[in-house]
């Protein structure tokens, strides 16, 4: 039991790391790209960069923060439901525990002890029916702040790599070329692991989240070219 908690904990965190640096690299990525054909400053791609950092971080945190509430208090309405439930109309949930069993194909016999056994523990029988009827697992307390910082963390981590440059190099559209460079890397290695880890293929993965960030840097670059003339 302990490994399986550590194990979705950790699929959990990955997740948070995998929506907070996709947007991370991509969406600053496209903001300095953007920025790197209308001005001649890279003082202010700087500026107007960290400052994009600082929001989109606490806007992807706070809806990692969010969607783990969500999650926490539908947990708990139809914990509270299921309880309920076991108090007010037993036999109808009793016979619920038992169709369970009975698709698993045991014989009534042993269905009955299994019923007998699960109601004896008002806790264990409405455990049983939040797992096994509504398939929910009881969430971490914590998992909301945790996907928060996480996400959060991993979006300001990203949003530095596609501006790095720009605190080295004086001239934005020079500086734009080795962030070009370094940032689609980074996409493509990020795409490569992020297919590994949702089953798609790696290298079809990895060109796919590559081509997107050029796209969007590309039309960004572009809009402010046209803006310009």
């Amino acid at each position: 039991m302990d490994h399986k908690e550590k194990h979705l904990a950790s699929s959990a965190m990955l997740t948070d790391i995998v929506i907070g640096m996709s947007d991370g690299l991509t969406v600053p990525f496209a903001l300095a790209a953007g920025l790197s054909g209308a001005v001649s400053s890279t003082g202010i791609i700087i500026i107007a960069g960290i400052a994009e950092i600082a929001a989109g971080s606490i806007a992807m945190g706070l809806g990692g923060y969010l969607a783990g509430r969500t999650a926490t208090d539908h947990y708990n309405s139809e914990l509270k439901r299921e309880y309920e439930e076991v108090e007010l109309v037993p036999e109808k949930e009793k016979e619920e525990v038992r169709g369970f069993f009975e698709n698993l194909g045991l014989s009534e016999e042993v269905q009955q002890k299994a019923v007998e056994d699960i109601a004896r523990d008002k806790k264990k029988w409405v455990d049983f029916m939040m797992k096994y009827e509504l398939g929910l697992d009881k969430p971490d307390p914590k998992r909301a702040t945790k996907s928060a910082l996480n996400i959060g963390l991993s979006y300001a981590v990203g949003g530095l790599v596609p501006l790095s440059p720009y605190f080295f190099i004086d001239t934005p559209v020079e500086a734009l070329k080795l962030s070009a460079i370094v940032t689609l890397i980074c996409l493509f290695v990020f795409g490569y692991f992020k297919s590994r880890m949702t089953g798609v293929s790696p290298w079809a993965g990895a060109l796919k989240v590559m081509l997107i960030g050029a796209v969007a840097a590309s039309a960004a670059f572009g809009v402010a070219k046209i803006f310009e003339g």
